[in-house]
């Protein structure tokens, strides 16, 4: 009886999502299919590594033993399969990177098209999951490199500045201030806003921007709260409010002439975003060459994507 490698990246995938349904989708399989590897673990080695309740799963204390053991065993497999790759001096293989931000799932594609248009024969990934998320995968080294919105202390991490995203007012376009292209802070608190979840950096930025200003969040007039930047910006194209939003989300729209943004006087808010590693991993040469080409060329990619977001002439 030998250890099947794929089985085995299913129940470690399986034991950091606790949820068979999001596993399968990091997995691109089907739930019924992470289900069967798991089975096949558990009746091949006649143990259970998961305690069902229902919908939701928890590690058995068998899960809990063999799950750091089966990360390193993954591990080792990943820098064989690129030592065997790059045996020829190319750098070849897979790139994996967890975000967690807004901004950075804007920016990751063209940082990714640059570094392909160098290196082709590296397959890239992008996985979206929570700030804590991506933080827990790059302390246990199942994630080579993270983009997170907020800086994280940890002495087992290094970051490296991505790029400072503007947070912009905007308005439908016939909103009364569309015209003027500014407000002043205190007109906040009579107007109808869209808002994202109060866990997002975003969220975060704008709340503390505006205690500076001597307005409190939750003073606001909040209509509508939406965990998508995406669905906000289009919320207000519909004109059920105003909101704060990256301003690489609101970039197309803008150009296109569906909303209008609004200066507040004395608000000026940015939001850094940053790239992470593991100061302990052992890098695939596509993960060490990647962190080396951003630090040399992200001034240039980032302002030729900040450019290309819109993708159209703005709107007069």
């Amino acid at each position: 009886m030998s250890i099947n490698i794929p089985e085995l990246r299913v129940f470690v995938t399986a034991a950091e999502e606790l949820n068979f349904s999001r596993a399968a989708a990091r997995l691109h399989l089907s739930q019924s299919a992470v289900s069967q590897n798991i089975q096949s673990i558990e009746k091949n080695y006649g143990v259970e590594l998961f305690v069902r309740h229902g919908r939701s799963v928890q590690l058995s204390e068998v899960g809990q033993v063999i799950l750091p053991m089966a990360r390193e065993v993954l591990n080792t497999v990943r820098l064989l399969e690129d030592s065997l790759i790059n045996v020829k001096g190319e750098v070849a293989g897979e790139l994996t990177i967890g975000c967690s931000t807004t901004s950075g799932k804007y920016i990751l594609p063209n940082l990714l098209a640059a570094f392909r248009r160098e290196y082709s024969l590296v397959r890239s990934r992008v996985t979206i999951s929570s700030r804590s998320g991506v933080v827990e995968r790059l302390l246990d080294q199942t994630l080579a490199l993270g983009v997170m919105s907020r800086q994280v202390e940890h002495r087992d991490l290094e970051y490296m500045p991505l790029l400072e995203d503007k947070v912009i007012l905007i308005v439908p376009i016939d909103h009364p201030w569309a015209q003027y292209g500014r407000a002043m802070p205190a007109d906040l608190l009579d107007q109808p806003f869209i808002r994202r979840e109060e866990s997002s950096g975003t969220a975060e930025v704008v709340s503390n921007a505006l205690k500076q200003q001597g307005v409190m969040p939750d003073t606001l007039n909040v209509v509508m709260e939406l965990g998508n930047a995406e669905a906000i910006e289009m919320a207000v194209e519909e004109g059920i409010g105003i909101a704060f939003v990256s301003e690489l989300v609101a970039a197309r729209g803008l150009a296109l002439g569906r909303i209008k943004q609004v200066e507040i006087n004395g608000l000026d808010i940015v939001q850094r975003i940053y790239l992470y590693r593991h100061v302990g991993s052992v890098f695939t040469r596509a993960e060490a060459r990647f962190w080396e080409f951003v630090q040399e060329n992200r001034a240039q990619i980032l302002s030729d994507a900040i450019g290309n977001l819109s993708g159209v002439t703005p709107a007069a």
